[in-house]
């Protein structure tokens, strides 16, 4: 089961991100958080309705943990790659 959460997250990340970057462009970065709960909650939507998961409020809180834990995964790797390119 976890992997299809996994399928269902990356598939939203992608649509919601091809659609950002058609419609406005490119978005400030603080936006990037509020972007990232849009796409947890849409995924919860998702993973409660395809009955991957009988609990509501338990889908909404592993989809938008996984966003959020997938951003600051993120941030943590150009972060670094930053810190290596100054040296």
């Amino acid at each position: 089961m976890e992997v299809t959460y996994v399928v269902i997250v990356a598939l939203v990340t992608y649509i919601i991100g091809a659609f950002t970057k058609l419609k406005w462009g490119h978005i400030p970065n603080k936006y990037i958080p509020l972007q990232n709960v849009c796409i947890g909650v849409v995924s919860g939507i998702i993973c409660f309705v395809l009955k991957l998961e009988s609990s509501f409020i338990q889908s909404f809180v592993l989809c938008i943990t996984a966003t959020m834990g997938a951003g600051g995964a993120h941030d943590l790797l150009q972060t670094f790659q930053k810190s290596e390119s100054d040296n």
